[in-house]
Parts: C-alpha cells; sequence; structure tokens
C-alpha cells in the first residue's frame, strides 16, 4: 500500500492528511494562515525538491473548494487585476528556480514562516486600485514559488477593510486558486514528476475539502485573539524544528 503514496510511511501519510484538514479549517474559519500551517508541517514529511509543488496542488484545492463555495460574493475586477500581474510572474518564474537550490527551500519556508508570525505585516489596504492588485499579484507570486505559503502577503495587499468577511474570503480564495495553478503549470514545465503523488494528493484534497467546509460553518463565531496567539507559537515551534533539523541533517 505505502507504495501508492510514494514510500512514505503510515504515520507521514496519516499525519499530511490531518494537517490538509486543519490548515483548510483554519484558512477557512479565520481568513488566512492554514497554508503556513500545512507547509510548515509539509516541509518535515515530505521532500524538499516535493514541497513547494505538493504544496501548491492542495492549497490550490482547499482555496478552489472556498472559491465556489463563495463564489457568489467575488469581485471580478479585484480577480481581474490580480491575476494579469500572476500571468506575468509565472512566465519568469522557471529561471527564478533554476536560481534556488531546492535544499535551501525548507529554511527559506521556515524563515519567513516566523517573519509572518512575528516580523511587519503591512496592512495595504490596496484591494481597489488596478497598478497595486497588479503588482501584488507580480510580487507574491514570485513569492509563492520559493517559500509557498504567502496567503498573509496577498491578504495583507487586498485588505479586509470596506468589506465583507464573505466577499474577502472570495476574492482571496480565488487569487490564491489562480496563484497556485499557476506554481503548478511552472513546477510542471520545470520537470517536476507529480505521477508518484496522486493518490497522496487526491486524499489530502479531500480532507481539505471537508476542512473548507467545517471552517466556514465557523466562520466569524471563534475567538480570534486568542486562537492566533497560540497559532502563532504552534508555527514558531514548527519553523524552529524545520530550522534545527537542517542545519544537523
Amino acid at each position: 500500500m505505502l507504495e501508492w503514496f510514494a514510500d512514505l510511511s503510515a504515520v507521514s501519510v496519516t499525519l499530511l492528511l490531518i494537517s490538509s484538514f486543519f490548515g483548510s479549517f483554519i484558512t477557512a474559519a479565520l481568513g488566512v494562515g492554514g497554508g503556513a500551517f500545512l507547509i510548515a508541517m509539509m516541509a518535515d514529511l515530505v521532500p524538499p525538491l516535493a514541497l513547494i509543488p505538493l504544496h501548491g496542488i492542495v492549497q490550490m484545492g482547499s482555496n478552489g473548494s472556498r472559491a465556489v463555495l463563495t463564489r457568489k460574493h467575488i469581485d471580478k475586477r479585484v480577480v481581474l487585476f490580480f491575476a494579469l500581474g500572476a500571468l506575468l510572474a509565472s512566465a519568469s518564474a522557471v529561471f527564478l528556480l533554476d536560481a534556488v537550490g531546492t535544499e535551501i527551500i525548507p529554511p527559506l519556508v521556515a524563515l519567513f514562516i516566523l517573519w509572518l508570525c512575528w516580523g511587519p505585516m503591512p496592512e495595504l489596504g490596496l484591494g481597489k486600485k488596478p497598478a497595486a492588485l497588479f503588482l501584488g499579484g507580480w510580487l507574491t507570486t514570485l513569492a509563492t514559488m520559493i517559500v509557498g505559503a504567502t496567503g498573509p502577503l496577498v491578504s495583507a495587499w487586498l485588505g479586509r477593510s470596506g468589506v465583507s468577511r464573505w466577499v474577502y474570503t472570495a476574492n482571496f480564495s480565488t487569487c490564491m486558486t489562480l496563484q497556485h495553478l499557476l506554481k503548478i503549470a511552472v513546477f510542471g514545465f520545470a520537470g517536476f514528476a507529480f505521477s508518484q503523488w496522486i493518490p497522496l494528493l487526491a486524499l489530502m484534497i479531500l480532507m481539505g475539502y471537508i476542512g473548507t467546509k467545517a471552517g466556514l460553518r465557523v466562520l466569524g463565531k471563534l475567538p480570534e485573539k486568542h486562537f492566533k496567539m497560540v497559532f502563532k507559537v504552534l508555527l514558531t515551534l514548527l519553523s524552529i524544528r524545520i530550522l534545527f533539523v537542517w542545519a544537523y541533517q
């Protein structure tokens, strides 16, 4: 059976499925953060070369289901300008991947997550300005090719003020779905073989969909302040572990 799951152990497969559920649940319930949690868990369980593309597929499934479930709230103008920037970034991303060795991706992911947790996160709120949306689509799509979990950056670029939770969730989920789709295409073009991971990915996407449905049921009902602090501590511990394992491997 394990050869169906890229020869990962049963424990690793179980942890990946649980992480997919909770990653989608967190993003659906709080608006952002689940992608960082998922990639922090995956960094310790899958090879560095597979980390970014596999995370992209699972997150595309998670964000895609959320975008479909909230589709009537999507602001098409916001998505259009973001998409134009993302498309431009994907056209040059292959050259970026060639310049970065896959062995340093896990520590870069860990450092990026630590910055997301404790560094200054801009509240740009530029979500209605076409030029800013275009720039945001370009910059965050380039970043996601290397560190994967750029959801908080996309969130900051789109901004939450002046829109309902449902409109924000719909716009954010749609933009992230597009970004992950482009990332998958770029890694496929660069030669990454997805076939051996298909059974595991299918189960992770299914768990992500279940997590999304559960998270949307409690959207706006969780005590965000206390939950987010606990979540930051958890991400910090996971990131420190990634750095420790990388340094001493």
